[in-house]
């Protein structure tokens, strides 16, 4: 796993004022804090932060934070707040790690291939785009294949599908579906209610459902009007 470098400023008061005035500078307000750390509001280059946060290890690179008049630490970006709109980061939270000791990941899945079921028809249906693992900092992999080739028209993948990766630990229930080919929904028929014909005087109440095998009998009988 790449490691990156990216220095803070510390000494950032803390407040909603206090982070737009940061914003507004080019920077992002950001506190870094960890097991044996505590709190420490800081403020990052937003542009330096986003090459940081683009290697190909994405949000899960190990970030070598120097912060300005104090030590470097070692870091994943945890929380990280976007804006809705716009490309550009609100707030990130920097956690210590010990690269010694297993982490949480979630990491990208690419599915490769183009599904056999979609080649007649059915249609691609993607469950998850990522999944929670569990592995040491420096073996987080940039993503995680999975062949989908061989999926015919109902079927499906699912966690325990996965490749077993060397000491990555899938924190997802095995059962949990990943991916899926399923039938168009233009080609789901509806059956066609049946017609079900009435005896002579039987009349149905509102919400109830005619008998089966019943005959239609209306008009049978009937003197016709005098036409008076």
């Amino acid at each position: 796993m790449e490691q990156v470098s990216l220095r803070v400023r510390s000494g950032r008061k803390t407040g909603s004022r206090e982070s737009r005035r940061v914003r507004r500078q080019g920077q992002v307000p950001a506190v870094v804090y960890g097991p044996d750390v505590s709190p420490i509001p800081v403020a990052v280059d937003s542009h330096d932060l986003h090459l940081a946060l683009h290697t190909e290890a994405g949000t899960n690179a190990i970030i070598n934070l120097e912060i300005e008049d104090g030590d470097t630490l070692t870091t994943m970006a945890r929380v990280i707040e976007r804006h809705p709109f716009r490309n550009e980061y609100r707030h990130v939270d920097f956690v210590t790690v010990d690269l010694s000791k297993k982490v949480h990941a979630e990491v990208a899945l690419h599915f490769e291939g183009t599904p056999i079921g979609v080649k007649e028809g059915g249609v691609f249906s993607p469950r998850r785009t990522h999944v929670l693992i569990e592995v040491l900092p420096t073996e987080i992999p940039a993503y995680i294949e999975l062949d989908v080739s061989e999926v015919e028209i109902g079927g499906s993948l699912r966690i325990e599908d996965l490749s077993e990766l060397e000491n990555v630990v899938y924190l997802e229930e095995p059962d949990a579906v990943v991916m899926s080919v399923t039938v168009p929904a233009a080609e789901i028929e509806e059956p066609e209610p049946e017609e079900v014909e009435l005896l002579e005087g039987e009349e149905l109440e509102e919400g109830e459902e005619p008998e089966e095998g019943a005959e239609e009998a209306e008009g049978e009988g009937e003197e016709p009007e005098s036409g008076e």
